[in-house]
């Protein structure tokens, strides 16, 4: 079962995107945890999911566009 070279682009920048919010969530939790997370570390928190959708919206939006 042979991929093609556009489903492997979307695949590839699917999972580095997801990558990068897991990291970003990690991050918002070591740097914000103080016996837990604290309403800033919430807001961060708010503030990431928020960037993740917007960022993955406009990705799909770029990949359908360039295909």
């Amino acid at each position: 079962m042979a991929i093609e070279a556009e489903m492997r682009r979307k695949i590839v920048v699917s999972i580095v995107a997801v990558g990068v919010f897991i990291a970003l969530i990690v991050g918002i939790g070591s740097v914000y945890n103080t016996g837990g997370l604290a309403a800033t570390g919430g807001l961060a928190l708010i503030g990431a999911i928020t960037a993740f959708v917007l960022v993955m919206a406009g990705i799909g939006v770029w990949l359908s566009r360039t295909s």
